[in-house]
């Protein structure tokens, strides 16, 4: 490892180095990451590097800007760093972005153009590991997902030589990075489209978890023909040492929404209330989620409908241990990749009891998921297998065999696994 030391403009960290532990570490701090050596790359040299030294030594290469979809699948593999990897800049409404660049960055670039990329409920997600994912936006009922926007990749392929990668120089490469995770490039950098939002709405309203069940009612009847502009997400919310709650979190593409939020409007008894004109920069106070890492379990699912059944299972099982019990309405543009109709997000702190409870949920909620889950929001000992179609990960399984035999480039959920 010292001769790679001497290859690479950044820093490597080796078992036993000051920083070693931190720079191993991801973002969820409940997932351990067994790892040979930690690069924290200067450049896309290094990257290219990094690959090249793999490559000859038998080993294997994962990319983490963060380690915000870590799975701990890394043990004998070198852990790339990207987050040095920045670099904001849009032309014509076409960002290029950096390999550590996080969405809030983007955001900040893009609000006073009156334009949006298609980011998530948390800006602190780097831009490159969430395409990679297929990256589910606020944005996606209307716009797609976020690597339906994708103009091209700069990467470093399986052999270590720099590629420009677009759907004209290299269909089946641009393909499988188009949402099909990191399992066949190193990519720097990311080209991508950008979106109208001269206006945006949106913002949540929260009530005592007591009005669930009318808040669910009314979550069903506004989502059952939403325009697609208009996106809609069910919390009930069980914070440490507070009472129960249950949210709506929204965003509207335009001035206001009208009268398409007004069944939340007759619920009497709401805490707060903050939705109103939003800057596209501000997007990340909605959900308000963490900014620094830390432990966290989850598990999600896609959820054929939102019957009485579903209703019953959710509003009739306990929150606690969890902090939140969420449901995101897809359809719109998403059906492309995700045919189901609404996404289920379990959340908690690790513990026995989380777990359980998860499981809990799951198993009540059998009759009526599909076994499917988007990449991004795999989860530690899932497989890559339940983010795809039997045709699409045949697909994927292919193209890795061919571009990368010796498995030079580990995702955080490999397609072979």
């Amino acid at each position: 490892m010292n001769e790679l030391k001497n290859m690479i403009n950044g820093r490597v960290l080796l078992p036993g180095d000051d920083g070693f532990d931190a720079a191993r570490t991801p973002w969820n701090l409940a997932v351990e990451q067994p790892v040979r050596a930690v690069v924290e790359a200067a450049d896309a040299d290094d990257v290219a590097a990094t690959v090249g030294f793999a490559r000859l030594n038998g080993l294997a290469v994962t990319a983490q800007a963060s380690g915000h979809g870590a799975s701990g699948a890394t043990d004998g593999a070198i852990l790339l760093r990207t987050h040095r990897l920045g670099g904001v800049s849009i032309r014509d409404g076409v960002a290029r972005v950096g390999a550590g660049v996080k969405w809030q960055q983007v955001l900040d670039a893009a609000s006073p153009l009156g334009l949006t990329g298609l980011a998530g409920s948390s800006p602190a997600v780097p831009v490159v590991g969430y395409t990679l994912g297929g990256g589910l936006s606020w944005f996606g009922r209307r716009y797609g997902w976020a690597a339906d926007s994708v103009r091209a990749f700069d990467a470093v392929d399986a052999g270590g030589a720099t590629v420009r990668v677009t759907a004209e120089s290299d269909p089946d490469l641009f393909w499988a990075l188009c949402g099909g995770g990191g399992d066949f490039a190193l990519v720097t950098a990311v080209e991508f489209d950008l979106h109208p939002a001269p206006q945006l709405y949106g913002g949540r309203i929260m009530w005592p978890v007591e009005r669930a069940p009318e808040v669910l009612a009314a979550f069903r009847e506004v989502t059952a023909d939403a325009p697609a502009a208009l996106t809609v997400w069910f919390d009930l919310l069980k914070f440490p040492g507070a009472p129960g709650y249950v949210a709506i979190d929204c965003t509207y593409l335009g001035e206001h929404p009208g009268a398409l939020l007004r069944p939340f409007d007759k619920i009497d008894g709401a805490i707060s209330d903050t939705r109103g004109p939003l800057a596209i920069a501000d997007l990340g106070s909605i959900s308000a989620e963490p900014t620094d890492p830390g432990p966290g379990m989850a598990r999600a699912e896609l959820l054929t409908g939102l019957d009485d059944a579903v209703a019953e299972i959710l509003l009739g099982t306990p929150i606690d241990p969890l902090i939140s019990v969420q449901v995101r309405h897809l359809g719109g543009a998403l059906t492309g990749r995700v045919a189901e109709p609404y996404g289920l997000y379990l959340f908690g702190h690790p513990s026995p009891g989380t777990a359980d409870r998860i499981d809990g949920f799951r198993e009540r909620l059998v009759p009526y998921t599909t076994g499917r889950k988007p990449y991004t929001l795999l989860a530690a000992g899932e497989s890559a297998a339940a983010a795809f179609s039997g045709a699409d990960l045949a697909r994927l399984r292919d193209i890795k065999r061919a571009r990368d035999p010796l498995g030079v480039i580990r995702a955080n959920f490999p397609v072979l696994g």
